[in-house]
């Protein structure tokens, strides 16, 4: 600093809020005080910035130290095989671009793979290399479908590192102990101390974490404050409880029936009616029963139905909804609400011992069979009894091919869903080989992932018949996307004779050969990489 410089700047005052709106203007439009417009102008304000720099460096007293950083949790699994280690830096660096087979382009997705590589990691127990805990923890920040894979995986160096990370705070949420007050799993005191203290979050996440333990202690932990929990807050515990849904819910469940919330009480309704031998299920069978009988005087015997004249209070208590909706008639309403949440071992005994195969082939008199079957699916679904999903979905190759009872494709997703998965996989074989592609995406949704070889070549065979026939190709970029996730990898060398550009018919869609070609030789490539995949996650496996 020269003496003229430094004169000027040690007779300014030390404004600090004053030196920087002159800064921010700049020199030509505002000068310093004590200081003429000129080509010195700048030189002075910076000399005065840094001497009013020192002066409030020196008036500070030191601040004391910060609490040192406890180190991060050791992680006791084992590492990933190095292979495997650097598969995933490569599919953690993929950026996601259009969805599945609608793309272009023969490079698979990436990222679409992560879901099923952190699947395979967490099956094997390994645990995640540190130095990948940021990108998975971004990744999983991005997309809520891949948060329980990625933050089981990455282990408790997750939620030490999202503590220190606001953008990673979901991580606290989203894991069972990641709350800044996580309790002691053996201590009760803990566990109630957050129950009573913590956040709403805290508390849905350490009742969902407790109750998958202790069905009972979370129950337990519910009814200590119940009477005070807002409904909203009601509505959501009381959800919980489907997991490890039991006998020993039933009393409290009772109890809501009672609630001032209808959502409470139509949710306690529901879980009841989950539970065969309930009290709730047991006064709905009669009242199901007491509507629906055999008409045995016909030379064909047939179902008839006498549906509820009123809803009384004691329906509505055990969750029936008197209120029908727009455009629904109310006896129509009732009687699907109560065959709904009927034990679906009321209806052998009750229609002449027949099974549930030969009650839905029975004809239903007076139109009420479309009600009646669609009310006996959603009770199978609820009650996941695959005998009755079984008789409702029919025959897979069926002309209407949704059998007696199943009214739309989603429908038929949800029966399938009560069945094995290799049931599954075959029914739904059979339904493509019969009706094609066009229908089938729903129900190839619910299949046990990767597919089982009859589903897969199924699969394969009606996509190489829409290409053969000049089929318009876009309108199976799902399904094709579909098949690069769960198509099983052994299944890549049945389409290397696919992978050449088809000849076109007269009338296939402009450019369909080379998409479809192209389109395959994705499929090709992404299901070599699954294989690749997996064999580099089992080279090592960890020991037990």
């Amino acid at each position: 600093m020269s003496r003229t410089t430094a004169t000027v700047a040690a007779s300014l005052p030390d404004h600090w809020e004053e030196l920087v709106t002159t800064a921010l203007l700049g020199t030509d439009r505002r000068t310093p005080p004590g200081v003429a417009p000129g080509p010195q102008a700048p030189s002075a304000l910076l000399d005065a910035a840094a001497a009013a720099t020192v002066r409030r460096r020196a008036g500070l007293r030191p601040a004391r130290p910060a609490e040192r950083l406890r180190p991060a949790p050791e992680d006791p699994r084992p590492a990933l095989p190095p292979a495997a280690a650097r598969r995933l830096a490569s599919l953690l660096a993929d950026r996601p671009g259009a969805s599945g087979g609608g793309r272009r382009g023969t490079a698979p997705d990436l990222m679409e793979l992560l879901p099923q590589w952190l699947q395979a990691a967490n099956a094997r127990g390994y645990a995640a290399p540190p130095q990948a805990l940021p990108a998975l923890l971004d990744a999983a920040r991005g997309r809520t479908d891949l948060r329980p894979a990625a933050l089981r995986f990455a282990g408790p160096r997750a939620l030490w590192l999202a503590r220190l990370n606001p953008d990673w705070r979901f991580a606290l949420r989203a894991a069972p102990g990641g709350g800044p007050s996580a309790p002691d799993p053996r201590d009760p005191q803990d566990i109630r101390r957050l129950w009573h203290e913590g956040l709403f979050a805290e508390r849905v996440t350490l009742l969902t974490a407790l109750r998958s333990r202790d069905a009972a202690a979370a129950r337990a932990l519910l009814e200590e404050t119940w009477a005070t929990e807002r409904a909203e807050d009601r509505l959501m515990f009381l959800d919980s409880l489907r997991a490890g849904l039991g006998p020993d819910d039933e009393d409290f469940l009772e109890r809501a029936l009672t609630d001032r919330s209808r959502n409470v009480r139509a949710t306690a309704a529901e879980l009841l009616s989950a539970l065969p031998a309930s009290a709730l299920a047991a006064r709905m069978a009669v009242r199901a029963a007491a509507c629906v009988a055999v008409d045995r005087r016909r030379d064909v015997p047939a179902i008839v139905v006498e549906a509820p004249h009123e809803c009384d209070a004691a329906m509505e208590r055990d969750g029936v909804v008197a209120k029908a909706p727009t455009g629904r008639g109310e006896r129509s309403w009732w009687l699907g609400q109560l065959v709904e949440a009927a034990p679906l071992g009321t209806w052998p005994a009750r229609l002449g011992g027949r099974t549930p195969q030969e009650i839905v082939a029975l004809p239903v008199g007076d139109g009420w069979q479309g009600e009646l079957h669609a009310a006996w699916c959603r009770a199978a679904v609820r009650q996941r009894d695959a005998e009755w999903s079984r008789a409702l979905l029919g025959e897979p190759s069926a002309p209407e091919a949704g059998g007696p009872g199943a009214v739309s494709l989603a429908e038929r997703a949800r029966l399938l869903a009560a069945l094995g998965p290799g049931e599954r996989a075959a029914w739904v074989a059979g339904f493509i080989e019969t009706h094609g592609l066009s229908e089938a995406f729903q129900l190839l949704g619910v299949c046990a992932v990767p597919w089982a070889p009859p589903l897969g070549r199924a699969v394969v065979d009606a996509l190489n018949i829409a290409r053969d026939a000049g089929s318009y190709p876009w309108s199976f970029s799902g399904v094709m996307g579909l098949a690069e996730r769960c198509l099983a990898p052994s299944e890549a060398s049945r389409l290397d004779a696919l992978l050449a550009v088809p000849d076109e018919p007269e009338d296939a869609a402009p450019g369909a050969g080379g998409y479809w070609s192209e389109a395959f030789q994705r499929l090709v490539t992404t299901l070599r990489l699954r294989g690749a995949m997996l064999a580099e996650l089992a080279a090592e496996e960890p020991a037990p």
